[in-house]
């Protein structure tokens, strides 16, 4: 009964270290998977607030290829700030520039995952992100009338 109980136990040596071998590759995929999908959600949240900030300063602008100008500054510049690099950065408008009215902006960003290459997964990713804003009826205009600024 003895010799029986010995073979048995005979037999699972190494299976603990063999254990550890596949239970620590699982868990490093598991790993780079979290920081592929934490990773994607940090961009998509700094493309939002890229396009917020995009739309707040198009409205402040009188008219639209300003605006637009100032729209994809201030979006580029809001990116390059928080280290989201685009591959390929495009802010579209969509509005009138006339006060009180509403101005919607779309940011969309390619960005680049290459260095999660391990996972086998996309190295690059296009995030769109809309907001709108309204055009500040305070701003200055050159139109004589209230609040006018002499241009």
């Amino acid at each position: 009964m003895r010799a029986a109980l010995r073979r048995f136990r005979d037999d699972e040596r190494g299976s603990a270290t063999v254990e550890l071998v596949l239970s620590v590759g699982v868990l490093l995929l598991m790993l780079w998977f979290m920081v592929y999908c934490g990773r994607l959600s940090d961009s998509r949240l700094r493309i939002e607030d890229a396009a917020h900030q995009a739309a707040r300063a198009a409205t402040l602008d009188r008219d639209l290829p300003t605006a637009t100008t100032d729209a994809r500054s201030a979006a580029a510049s809001t990116l390059g700030g928080t280290g989201v690099t685009c591959e390929d950065l495009a802010v579209d408008i969509t509005g009138t520039m006339q006060p009180g009215t509403t101005v919607t902006v779309t940011v969309h960003c390619t960005v680049d995952l290459h260095d999660l290459a391990l996972l086998h997964v996309p190295g690059q990713k296009e995030i769109t992100a809309t907001f709108s804003s309204v055009v500040d009826v305070y701003r200055g205009t050159d139109d004589g009338g209230p609040g006018s600024v002499a241009v």
